[in-house]
């Protein structure tokens, strides 16, 4: 079942989407994620006359929502307590039209829609958002998505058919669209158990509001900060760069340029007394205030959990010198961002997978995946899987090569958490047991065929001779007699006087 969601997730471009809601949290402090959702996927193909011919197959697909566009129940705390949720569409009149392809969907009321022509009204954040100022109007309609609680006696007015198992309650769960004051879909709530098909998720944690609090937000203070004395540092070195110039134009020929440029004279009168040009130049304190940014970059780290050095800033001193200390710093700088994964895991990808796995077990059934299956969700715990993990298994590896230690240790597990760790499939690099088994049974078999070579005798020529009168052992060290003076060999001090004389021939 996790293989199948995982390519239920790459067939709907999950990641791109995730990406998505990853910047909104970070930014707007939370992110939101729609799904899942039958929609109906084309793979081209073409037929042996060559004619297009494709197919469609219905996949469970995902969409990031900007958080500008979704209206939760504000009254609520999480997704898990809301009793509705809005989503507001910006729609062209091609899009509308193609509504009527989708099931369910009343197509005399989309006409009806497009017939009152566009409504769709710029909102006053929509302009900053996209740095735009002008005031033109948009040729697109508004359509709202509602998912939530009606009163059964006002959805069996909007002419919804409710079944007899639904007839006694108060309240019916619907999913509805509404454009111009038309009605272009009204249905039940299809998914079982019934959910709302959202997941907000924030960055961190606000436990009084819906909404979490963003990265921007935690540093907006030391923001303000660095933005002042940045801005302090850059007008001082304007002002320090030049010079102030005071002229007193009666020691002055009058009607003198006084435009200042390299080279520039200017006459004075004769005889007056005094300087006639004055400059004073402005105290440059750049320094100071790079000092203070700096003071206030420090503080913004602090206040984000995200220190300077676990982006790749250099020049961080003491213990951050050693690999050591970088791996400490670097466990201690990832505390912040296992919160934020852990809320990730709470709020997103927990919904999400059982999201998942109640959408295949209703409209894609399998009946090898019957079973009691519990969703977890191991973002935090896959932050370990990094180098360090992997250091560490290779270490444990070689402490297990000692014979009297292999016997417990479970080297088929240790190989897949390196791999998984090396983020690589495990699946498609290591063997299974009986796979094993086989590949161990081939190694000897083939070990037994290779022929075997006989032992080479020493390089040195054997045994040494406690004879020998070099000394030198036969290259070992140690046997040998040393010979003496006036011996054959000896190289001592003395050169020819050590040679014995040559004897005289006897007559």
């Amino acid at each position: 079942m996790e293989k199948k969601i995982h390519d239920q997730l790459e067939e709907s471009h999950a990641s791109k989407h995730l990406r998505s809601v990853a910047f909104d949290m970070s930014l707007f402090g939370t992110g939101v994620l729609k799904g899942p959702f039958a929609f109906d996927k084309e793979y081209p193909r073409w037929n042996e006359d060559g004619e297009y011919d494709p197919i469609f197959e219905t996949i469970p697909k995902v969409e990031s929502v900007s958080v500008w566009n979704f209206y939760p129940d504000y009254d609520a705390r999480s997704m898990s307590d809301s009793e509705y949720a809005i989503e507001r569409h910006r729609m062209n009149k091609s899009e509308l039209r193609n509504l009527k392809n989708r099931p369910y969907f009343r197509k005399e009321s989309i006409e009806l829609a497009i017939e009152n022509g566009a409504n769709y009204i710029k909102e006053y954040w929509e302009n900053e958002l996209e740095d735009n100022n002008s005031t033109f109007e948009v040729d697109r309609y508004e359509v709202l998505e509602y998912w939530g609680t009606m009163d059964a006696e006002t959805a069996e007015l909007a002419d919804l058919d409710i079944p007899e198992e639904l007839e006694d309650k108060d309240e019916v769960q619907v999913n509805a669209w509404i454009c111009n004051g038309e009605i272009l879909r009204l249905v039940l709530n299809p998914f079982t158990p019934t959910r709302l098909p959202y997941h907000a998720t924030p960055y961190e944690l606000n436990p009084y509001s819906f909404f979490g609090i963003g990265l921007a937000e935690n540093m907006d203070d030391t923001q303000l900060l660095m933005n002042g004395f940045m801005r302090m540092a850059v007008d001082n070195a304007a002002l320090s760069s030049n010079l102030l110039i005071e002229v007193d134009e009666t020691n002055l020929v009058p009607g003198q340029d006084l435009s200042v440029y390299p080279g520039k004279i200017f006459r004075r009168q004769a005889g007056a007394p005094g300087q006639a040009i004055f400059g004073t130049k402005f105290p440059n304190v750049t320094q100071e205030c790079l000092q203070m940014f700096d003071k206030a970059r420090q503080l913004a780290d602090e206040s984000t959990g995200m220190p300077s050095y676990a982006h790749g800033m250099t020049g961080v001193m003491s213990v951050g010198r050693t690999a050591s200390g970088m791996s400490m710093l670097m466990g201690a700088a990832a505390q912040n961002i296992k919160a934020v994964v852990r809320n990730i895991d709470d709020y997103l990808l927990a919904p999400l997978g059982k999201s998942l796995f109640a959408f295949n077990m209703q409209f894609n059934f399998d009946k090898d995946l019957i079973g009691d299956l519990e969703v977890v969700a191991k973002g935090t715990e896959s932050l370990m899987r990094n180098e360090i993990r992997s250091q560490r298994l290779i270490q444990f590896m070689q402490m297990s090569a000692n014979p009297q230690m292999a016997p417990f240790v479970k080297y088929d597990y240790i190989l897949r958490e390196l791999a998984s760790s090396m983020d690589l499939d495990e699946d498609k690099i290591l063997n299974d047991p009986r796979e094993a088994a086989i590949q161990a049974k081939m190694m000897a078999e083939l070990a037994a065929l290779m022929p075997q070579q006989a032992p080479q005798p020493p390089e040195g020529g054997g045994a040494p001779s406690p004879q020998d009168p070099t000394g030198t052992g036969g290259g070992n060290i140690a046997p040998g007699n040393a010979p003496e003076p006036g011996a054959p060999g000896f190289t001592g001090a003395g050169g020819g006087a050590n040679t014995p004389p040559p004897e005289e021939p006897q007559g």
